[in-house]
């Protein structure tokens, strides 16, 4: 759920080319605040598409050996990252098994984004990032799912009944993309970890 000062109406833009800059800005910075508890750091969600449309938010996975609840919400909230309270943001299934993960808001005014840290043996991180490179390869696909999303943000703008009505949709989506997964031989990629940023002067 949104805190106060990110309500809005729900809004589908086409492609940005600025939202893997972002991205990469957002990566060095949650890098350098984790240290050793990001393993890997991976632009997901669909404005990690090229060519998909999405709402104007970056969606970026930590991959972390284990969540660590206190430490790891500490080590964010010391640059303005404030933890998302509710359960669906604790804990979610995925592969038929309960995942716990931690999901960040961005500081008060800052870059809209979203940060989930997943364990990276889990199969919710699986799931982000076979979901991300389905819609990459699938330009069929790709070009549904964001007509998709505009028709639904123009009928439904709220943003929590724009997600409960996504969830499902999602499922029938992510079918296809376990179909191309078996017959491609995708694997979890390796991912990478972001450059250490030097601190501002």
């Amino acid at each position: 759920m949104a805190f106060a000062d990110e309500v809005a109406p729900v809004a589908v833009l086409e492609y940005q080319p600025q939202w893997p800059v972002d991205f990469d800005r957002l990566a060095g910075e949650l890098y350098n605040a984790l240290g050793g508890e990001a393993r890997t750091i991976d632009h997901i969600g669909s404005t990690s598409v090229p060519g998909l449309a999405a709402k104007d938010c970056v969606d970026i996975q930590v991959r972390v050996a284990e969540i660590k609840e206190a430490r790891q919400t500490g080590l964010l909230a010391a640059i303005g990252f404030r933890c998302r309270p509710e359960p669906w943001n604790r804990a979610e299934v995925s592969g038929g098994q309960e995942c716990s993960k931690l999901v960040f808001a961005p500081p008060v005014g800052a870059r809209r984004c979203n940060v989930h840290l997943r364990r990276e043996r889990d199969p919710n991180c699986r799931y982000a990032l076979l979901f991300r490179d389905y819609l990459r390869a699938d330009e069929a696909a790709r070009q549904q799912w964001g007509k998709f999303k505009r028709r639904l943000a123009h009928s439904v703008p709220d943003l929590l009944d724009y997600g409960q009505i996504k969830a499902p949709a999602t499922e029938i989506l992510m079918i296809a993309a376990e179909r191309w997964a078996v017959e491609t031989g995708w694997q979890l990629p390796p991912g990478r970890l972001a450059p250490r940023t030097s601190p501002a002067r």
